[in-house]
């Protein structure tokens, strides 16, 4: 074989590999796609469009979570909603601070579409409770003293760990002296439901702390002194 075939077959070999790599590229590329988009798995990320005008800082902020315990939320305490957070404006873009594990600020996007088919409603005061900046900066003091504590699947009303609505009532408490939703005890609530005895008993076992205080989404939903700002 002389130096010319060499050189057409060295040629024709590069061209083959060039034309494999192609592939590859396109092949992942359309997977990676696919992967972002959720195509096939019905998990696509929507992008939430609120006007940046119609947000304020302290909104509240409702969903239907997905968590194991939404269900069991949702009966006993006769609501469609079980999960809650606070809206804050953080270096120019909208975040929730709320109490998973642990408590944290979530991008306002990502913690929309982490809700059931990623619904919402947001609340604000009522116009004669208008936050101040005084309220506001000691809201956010109040709030960053929980920041990563541990979610309490205890729903205990001490500081050491924390759920969604008592941190959000703690925080407007403490930090603007205003209560948001009505206190209640945990034999308050509708616990005759078997997916409800079934999560009292794993977690408590036979000693249930019905004289616990506690404060659900709920409540606070309905409180008188919230309107509706957004929904969707």
């Amino acid at each position: 074989m002389d130096t010319k075939q060499k050189k057409s077959i060295s040629k024709l070999i590069f061209l083959v590999l060039i034309f494999i790599i192609s592939i590859s590229f396109t092949y992942w590329g359309i997977q990676m796609y696919n992967f972002v988009k959720g195509s096939g798995n019905n998990t696509e990320t929507k992008i939430i469009n609120i006007q940046n005008d119609s947000l304020q800082n302290g909104d509240i902020i409702f969903q239907t979570s997905k968590s194991r315990q939404s269900m069991a939320i949702q009966i006993a305490t006769k609501s469609e909603y079980s999960h809650v957070g606070i809206i804050y404006l953080v270096n120019g873009k909208y975040m929730v601070f709320e109490a998973v594990q642990p408590v944290k600020l979530t991008p306002l996007n990502e913690w929309i579409n982490r809700g059931k088919n990623g619904k919402y409603v947001i609340k604000r005061l009522n116009d004669e409770f208008n936050l101040n900046q005084e309220n506001l900066a000691k809201m956010k003091k109040i709030g960053n003293s929980y920041v990563n504590k541990d979610y309490d699947l205890y729903f205990n009303w001490s500081d050491e760990k924390m759920y969604c609505s008592e941190l959000v009532w703690k925080i407007y408490k403490f930090g603007a002296d205003i209560e948001i939703g009505k206190l209640q005890q945990l034999k308050d609530f509708d616990l005759s439901d078997k997916e409800v005895k079934k999560i009292l008993k794993k977690r408590y076992g036979d000693n249930i702390p019905l004289e616990e205080t506690v404060i659900s989404p709920v409540s606070i939903f309905n409180c008188d002194k919230l309107r509706i700002i957004a929904q969707n």
